[in-house]
């Protein structure tokens, strides 16, 4: 039976114990945001171009230990190596842009009637981020580093099985120079530390990242408080290939296998046109087999293994031994091991063509032409990402406009760039992410309106 005082962060690739840490009680939670409600003021008071330099001073002791981060993520994520070091510096590079958002922070002038109208963006105060498993280190960032840089203080909660690149990014924090208490980290269980930072009433925002179920719980317990929320949710995306598309970049396996399809942006519902299915076909399953799946700290390995034998267990639900399948390999163990896989026989309306399986297994599903290829994308309750491939550019723009997501690629699988907005439609989320207006999500609008009126000379004297 687990400790609740405490979290045991196991390597998936080994199953061995990398390190245990204290998990954070509610009454830490408390203390915590009384810390960082302390701090803030002084922090928020900052010239921007202050803060704006110690969050470039913070970006660049990231980047002076990019190396040491990512092979922590290896051990307590099974993440590749290659993978790490670009989460890494992922986290290094948003420092950088949410630093000069800090200088470009603007409010307006509005013209209006007897006087001058002006707008300031002032800071919420202190912020909540929760942030998953599968990506520690970037949502980890792009919930916390814009909110620093509009002058809030952050109170991080990183998932239970991953909180070690997160603790250490505190501390590279403080040696760059932050201010104490402005960024925490508490490490703990999402039922009592998570629980505790959503309900309390001086946490101004929550970011949450993680399952629609618990996101709606979230959701719920904010409401309350009145309290916003960013929330980047579940997702079910779709590959939409056309038969004019090159099928060797379209059907790339790592649309959906990258990070052990723990990713709510992988390419998990292949869409392929029918006149060419059984060309789809004979292309993943050798794509499949060519695939490395082995130790994430070697150099040479394409995907690693599932974060935990819980998530293990979830993903092999989904497929049974006799489902018609295209499977590449992968090890014994020990570790947490799953196959490439694409199943080929699921229906659109079955189990593993419409929840969130988040492992390395995707469906392929045929459609006849433009109209069925977007009905079939927008089945789903999720709207977060997808890509679709074609040369005819009127299609092209004509199905980005009609597929319900926030996130669309055409002749790509790229979903995210620190540089541009990220979220979901419906069931995926609310609010958006990165981009020019990242800060801007963690201020609040002051509307000052100043008279130029002369105040009367007449009358009683006041």
């Amino acid at each position: 039976m687990s400790d609740p005082h405490e979290l045991v962060v196991l390597n998936p690739a080994t199953e061995e114990v990398v390190a245990t840490v204290p998990a954070a009680s509610e009454e830490d939670v408390a203390a915590a945001v009384v810390r960082a409600t302390r701090a803030q003021p002084g922090w928020a008071a900052l010239a921007p171009a202050d803060r704006a330099r110690l969050l470039r001073r913070f970006a660049d002791t990231v980047d002076a230990h990019l190396e040491e981060l990512a092979q922590l993520e290896v051990r307590e994520a099974g993440h590749t190596v290659g993978n790490a070091r670009w989460e890494a510096g992922n986290a290094r590079d948003l420092l950088l842009y949410a630093a000069g958002g800090a200088e470009r922070l603007l409010g307006k002038q509005i013209p209006v009637p007897g006087g001058w109208n002006v707008t300031f963006q002032e800071p919420l105060g202190v912020v909540g981020v929760i942030a998953p498993w599968n990506f520690p280190m970037p949502i980890a960032a792009w919930g916390s580093f814009p909110a620093l840089a509009a002058g809030n203080a952050v109170v991080l909660k990183p998932a239970e099985t991953t909180p070690l690149t997160a603790l250490r990014l505190a501390e590279l924090a403080l040696q760059a120079g932050l201010p104490e208490h402005v960024f925490q980290v508490l490490p703990g269980h999402g039922h009592t530390a998570g629980r505790a930072l959503v309900d309390h009433p001086d946490v101004a925002k929550i970011v949450f990242t993680g399952s629609t179920r618990t996101g709606r719980e979230v959701m719920e317990r904010c409401a309350r408080l009145v309290k916003p929320v960013t929330l980047e949710l579940g997702g079910k995306s779709p590959n939409i290939v056309f038969a004019d598309a090159d099928l060797t970049t379209a059907l790339d396996p790592f649309s959906f296998l990258d990070n052990s399809g723990q990713d709510c942006c992988a390419r998990t519902r292949i869409l392929v046109q029918e006149t060419v299915l059984e060309e789809a076909r004979e292309f993943l399953a050798d794509a499949l087999a060519a695939v490395v799946v082995g130790d994430p700290a070697d150099e040479k390995t394409q995907m690693g293994p599932l974060i935990s034998r819980q998530q293990l267990d979830r993903v092999r639900s989904y497929v049974p031994e006799d489902a018609p399948a295209l499977r590449g390999s992968a090890p014994d163990g020990p570790g947490f091991w799953f196959p490439p896989t694409v199943l080929t026989g699921e229906r659109p309306d079955g189990r593993a063509a419409r929840e969130e399986i988040f492992g390395p297994v995707a469906v392929l599903l045929p459609f006849t032409d433009e109209q069925d290829a977007v009905r079939l994308a927008n089945d789903t309750p999720y709207g977060l990402s997808g890509s679709l491939w074609t040369r005819d550019l009127g299609r092209a723009l004509r199905v980005s406009q009609a597929v319900r997501a926030g996130n669309l690629s055409v002749n790509s699988h790229s979903s995210v760039r620190y540089w541009t907005p990220f979220g979901g439609f419906k069931q995926s989320g609310l609010g958006r992410e990165l981009g020019p207006d990242a800060l801007t999500a963690f201020t609040e609008t002051k509307n000052v309106f100043i008279s130029n009126v002369s105040p009367s000379t007449e009358g009683p004297a006041q």
